[in-house]
């Protein structure tokens, strides 16, 4: 990498995890301090936890296409400003009703698209997989110090405190954007990078991709969903809010520890599809288990950690099974549309929640997350991984190839696997395998990996 690009993926790195550790050090505090807010009632604290997702689920898409017509930085500076807003708003509370309308605010700040379309332009494409695997990294990481330093935050200076901290983090994240994240010199479309709207009906209609796209949604409407009720849990069995990061940390800690063998057997020995559906499996076995053992301290820590190992393997799993799964020239809308059914599970699953907890009370919310659990581990069952296979670029002067042509004289080479063709942009996406010889492509193309 350029020292350009290096510093491209850690400034970037740094605001996706500044951003999401604003978004879910209030996953584990919420619940317990709703209490102190007029008209509170379960069900509108669930919402409160998983309206956000509404927020960007609705309006991802539609921000990463304003970003292809105005830029990427005003788009992000904007929706980290809504962010801001929603902290703001959120930290002057006094009835739950503004704590929702702060969290749909901060949720509708849905840059997450847009912050990979820029990491797009800023990074070549041979550098890529790098640059993403390395967000992929600082969002687990965010996500395991929300879990630890959210209740520690919440417990000295109050939930309101809390929201002014992600405020803080939002801003410091424009500053970032501002000063540190490089400008690029050009937008690219780049249809592995960033959502296009032509392609989406295929992505819709392609089975395998609809399982990820419903197992995440499940994973996320679960996390939610439990989360109305574990941090109240712990409360009943005499941990104080403030002590509850003593629970989070050894449970995140030893859950990742505990995950990696299983992640090294799943890449290294090909056991990729029997790990998946152990995790799962997983989650199945530990929300049952904690309908039955809810009140007892130990058995929560247990449920938590036996979640967690699932709930990382699977976080980790599922973007990289989308990448190979997608037809070529199709990760960004693939990842687009995956984007939008996680965050509209995180909605659901915290307003489902909340609603089962003021109607049948916790240990119906682990029972209802233990069927939806086990309805995905019964749809992922017929999931089929594809072959070994890699991804060519394919350009070609204007008017000297068609999308009739390129497919009639490309589909018929050996080792040609799968073809989109992007005529507009003169680009077609070619999927072949491995042992694929690239000599054979006809003159007046040109390629790259």
């Amino acid at each position: 990498m350029t020292a350009i690009e290096r510093r491209a993926v850690v400034s970037l790195a740094m605001v996706y995890a500044f951003r999401m550790l604003g978004l879910f050090s209030l996953l584990p505090v919420l619940a317990l301090y709703a209490d102190e807010y007029q008209f509170s009632t379960p069900v509108l604290v669930g919402l409160a936890l998983g309206i956000y997702g509404l927020g960007q689920a609705c309006l991802q898409l539609p921000m990463g296409m304003l970003s292809d017509r105005i830029g990427r930085k005003p788009v992000i500076i904007f929706g980290l400003l809504l962010f801001v807003a929603g902290g703001v708003l959120a930290a002057s509370a006094d009835n739950i009703f503004l704590i929702i309308f702060g969290r749909l605010l901060q949720g509708a700040g849905a840059i997450a698209s847009t912050l990979t379309a820029l990491l797009a332009d800023l990074t070549r494409e041979e550098h890529r997989s790098k640059a993403m695997a390395a967000i992929g990294g600082s969002i687990g990481i965010a996500f395991a110090l929300a879990m630890i330093l959210g209740p520690a935050i919440a417990a000295g200076v109050g939930l309101s405190g809390l929201f002014l901290v992600t405020s803080g983090l939002a801003f410091a994240s424009i500053l970032l954007v501002i000063f540190l994240v490089p400008s690029p010199p050009r937008q690219y479309s780049d249809a592995d990078a960033q959502a296009m709207t032509g392609l989406l009906g295929r992505c819709l209609r392609d089975p395998q991709l609809m399982r990820l796209n419903v197992g995440i949604f499940v994973l996320h409407g679960i996390l939610m969903a439990i989360f109305v009720v574990v941090p109240g849990l712990l409360e009943q069995q005499g941990l104080v809010a403030a002590s509850h990061w003593q629970v989070y940390l050894p449970v995140m800690g030893l859950a990742f520890v505990l995950m990696l063998p299983l992640m090294i057997v799943a890449e290294k020995q090909g056991k990729s599809k029997a790990v998946f559906l152990l995790s799962i499996g997983g989650l199945v076995v530990s929300m049952f288990f904690a309908s039955l053992v809810w009140a007892n301290f130990w058995g929560v820590v247990l449920v938590l950690l036996v979640f967690f190992i699932g709930f990382n393997l699977l976080e980790a799993s599922l973007p990289s099974l989308v990448s190979k799964m997608v037809y070529p020239g199709g990760k960004g809308t693939a990842m687009g549309v995956y984007s939008t059914f996680q965050f509209m599970g995180a909605f659901c699953g915290g307003v489902l929640g909340g609603w089962l907890v003021g109607h049948w009370g916790g240990a119906v919310v682990f029972v209802a997350a233990g069927l939806v659990a086990l309805v995905w581990l019964l749809l992922a069952w017929g999931m089929t991984l594809p072959a070994a296979s890699k991804s060519l670029v394919i350009a070609w002067q204007f008017g000297e190839w068609d999308a009739s042509r390129l497919r009639g004289e490309l589909m018929v080479l050996t080792g040609a696997i799968e073809l989109t063709v992007l005529e507009k942009e003169q680009t077609a996406y070619f999927r072949v395998s491995d042992a694929f010889d690239r000599t054979q492509l006809p003159q007046g193309l040109e390629w790259r990996a």
